[in-house]
């Protein structure tokens, strides 16, 4: 039983500094790539005239998009409009950077639940290497 323990213990840690290091390099990851766009947001957004660097940030961004995209098309969205309305073409610009802003969101979520694992497994590792050296078992 300590031999399984121990083992279920190294494996627990390995696992959870890789989930870890994969979590933050997601995060380092789109931080880099979503400040690389050098994006602020506008005065009537609800984060006004910050950077767009975080998952609040990009929320605003996206938010403020659709909101000005649908005061251009008088409040219509992509499926109101007739199929020859010109607007049409604003739709699909908004769609996409909207889509591209709630990515780089749910790319944070993902990758901070990543980092959470990894330290709830090198915590269950921890636990499982105490439990090895007791002497009764």
């Amino acid at each position: 039983m300590k031999k399984l323990l121990r083992v279920s213990a190294w494996l627990a840690i390995g696992a959870g500094v890789v989930l870890v290091a994969g979590g933050v390099w997601g995060i380092c990851f789109t931080y880099r790539n979503v400040s690389a766009e050098k994006i602020t947001t506008p005065a009537d957004a609800r984060i006004s005239g910050a950077p767009v660097l975080g998952p609040l940030t990009l929320k605003s961004q996206a938010d403020i998009i659709r909101e000005h995209t649908l005061k251009t098309t008088g409040g219509k969205t992509f499926a109101e409009m007739s199929r020859d309305d010109a607007s049409r073409d604003i739709w699909i610009t908004a769609t996409t950077l909207i889509t591209a802003l709630n990515l780089g969101i749910l790319t944070y979520v993902f990758s901070s639940l990543v980092v959470l694992l990894g330290l709830i497994s090198i915590w269950t590792g921890i636990v499982f290497g105490a439990l090895s050296r007791r002497n009764n078992w």
